[in-house]
């Protein structure tokens, strides 16, 4: 990694007097998790059913077209100046502060469904938002999971349990970071492998996988993998007290909504995973391990306004490659796999699949330079990929058109 720090230095110059421009536009991933808030206050203020949808509209369709404005930052801070930001504590406790707003997001929306008169859309409407919201809460408990300290660990740990997905915290940190793009790791998805598909083998691979982790590493201190050490069981003993007192108070309406808006809430992170590494795969060395994953083997995307409302999420090559590195930090670097709209316009048109694969496909034969074997291919997709693209040169494939 030497020579991609060094990289990055002199492409970022050596200036000590850095200025962070986009410090207080940070606060946008805060203030994010609270639009859910913002659209039952339009609904109370207007009575227009439209403002319960006020998440989806703003997530499919605002923040996209503003990627496409403003446009994409290839600016990265200088190395001289990443210590000092590091240990900034305003940007640490940017991440602290979108904790409460989940909840508060949680709590409202659970109140408001439960005390006024919503029909079958409009509940709907409001628990797809929320579960949007409150499944980037995982972006949330990503940022803080990889830290050190135990108070961001049991702030991401809290985060995490919103949505029920507290595994998260195991999963990705010593597993997906471990397998990511190769055939071991359940949370990267296959060239030609459509999103449906991928979701039936990522979310109980991923499950499994943190378990087996957990399992292993209790039994190494010779505790039991159900004793309160487990740190699987932590975050889901605290959704499953969340869930019974909003239950309790809110009534049985509550059996139907929270389990909708969780739902969606996981689908946003098999979104993610599904996009973040779409066909990568790292070369396989004589000795039978997988070349150490470096910044190439992971997309990238560097939209501004999508990467304002998720801590830098989408940094995710230097991310996968400096997993301490805090969000404030990641860098850009040339000639990485780079996503064509961030990641809202990425995840709508993974619903599509035939739409995702004409967008996607020919990048991933041009990273892996036209040679198929390179590139991670759903089993039974790979002779329609030969009859597609196998007699492509690969100086080639940048003019190929899309499918």
């Amino acid at each position: 990694m030497k020579d991609l720090n060094e990289a990055a230095a002199a492409e970022a110059g050596t200036e000590d007097a850095y200025v962070d421009k986009k410090r207080y536009f940070w606060m946008l991933s805060v203030f994010w998790p609270a639009t859910p808030l913002i659209g039952l206050y339009l609904v109370a203020e207007t009575g227009w059913s439209i403002w319960y949808g006020t998440v989806l509209i703003l997530w499919y369709l605002a923040v996209p077209l503003l990627d496409a404005m403003f446009g994409e930052d290839f600016s990265n801070p200088p190395e001289s100046a990443v210590p000092d930001l590091e240990q900034d504590r305003y940007y640490r406790v940017l991440t602290y502060l979108t904790v409460p707003v989940h909840y508060a997001a949680l709590v409202v929306s659970c109140w408001w469904v439960a005390t006024q008169s919503v029909n079958a859309f409009e509940f709907i409407a409001l628990a797809l938002s929320l579960g949007i919201v409150n499944g980037l809460a995982l972006n949330t408990g990503h940022e803080l999971g990889h830290k050190k300290e135990t108070f961001d660990r049991w702030m991401a740990k809290l985060v995490l349990a919103v949505v029920g997905y507290g595994h998260f915290f195991i999963e990705h940190n010593k597993g997906h970071h471990r397998d990511v793009a190769t055939p071991k790791d359940p949370a990267t998805s296959r060239m030609g492998e459509n999103i449906y598909s991928f979701a039936t083998r990522e979310i109980p691979g991923a499950f499994k996988r943190a378990w087996e982790l957990e399992e292993v590493r209790l039994e190494r201190s010779g505790k039991s993998v159900w004793s309160l050490d487990n740190e699987i069981l932590q975050p889901l003993i605290i959704t499953v007290a969340l869930y019974a007192g909003l239950l309790a108070f809110f009534g049985p309406i509550m059996l139907v909504f929270l389990p909708i808006q969780m739902a969606y809430g996981w689908w946003q992170l098999t979104s993610a995973n599904y996009i973040e590494h779409y066909g990568l795969l790292r070369e396989k060395l004589p000795n039978g391990k997988y070349e150490h994953q470096k910044p190439h083997h992971s997309w990238n995307s560097n939209h501004i306004m999508s990467n304002l409302i998720l801590f830098h999420l989408q940094r995710h090559s230097d991310h996968h490659a400096h997993p301490t590195r805090s969000y404030q930090s990641l860098r850009d670097f040339k000639d990485l796999p780079a996503l064509p709209s961030g990641y809202p316009g990425m995840f709508f048109a993974a619903l599509v699949p035939s739409w995702f694969r004409a967008i996607m496909d020919h990048r991933v034969l041009d990273w892996a330079k036209g040679d198929l074997n390179k590139i991670q291919i759903e089993p039974g997709m790979r002779e329609y990929y030969e009859r597609k693209f196998g007699s492509v040169a690969p100086a080639q494939t940048t003019a190929m058109p899309a499918e």
